[in-house]
């Protein structure tokens, strides 16, 4: 047997936005809504989905799983996500690889990064 990815899902005190933003940002549409305790974002030719659901007890702190996004304009999309409501953590380094790690306006961990 083989498992296959279907959705990535987070927790929120508030669903529908977050979902909204998500979608926004990725170019996505939100698919599904169930009676505003879960969504379903369909990514632009991506075989999975980002899912959001409404949950009274977020997990505090850091996500211990996070997305690794990347882009071919690393500076024009961190100014574009920093100016859409996403907040800059640190910038990283490593030869010539380069990535920014961010928090969306629920405060879940991702990072971009430039092609590699």
């Amino acid at each position: 047997m083989t498992l296959t990815l279907g959705m990535i899902t987070m927790d929120s005190l508030d669903p529908g936005p977050l979902a909204r933003w998500w979608a926004e940002q990725t170019g996505g549409e939100i698919v599904e809504e169930n009676e505003g305790w879960f969504y379903v974002v369909a990514l632009a030719g991506a075989p999975y989905r980002l899912a959001f659901q409404k949950t009274d007890d977020p997990t505090p702190g850091k996500n211990r799983i996070h997305m690794d996004l990347t882009t071919a304009d690393l500076d024009s999309e961190l100014a574009r996500l920093v100016e859409a409501g996403a907040s800059e953590k640190e910038q990283h380094t490593m030869g010539d690889f380069r990535w920014v790690t961010l928090a969306d306006p629920d405060g879940n961990v991702f990072c971009i990064s430039g092609m590699h």
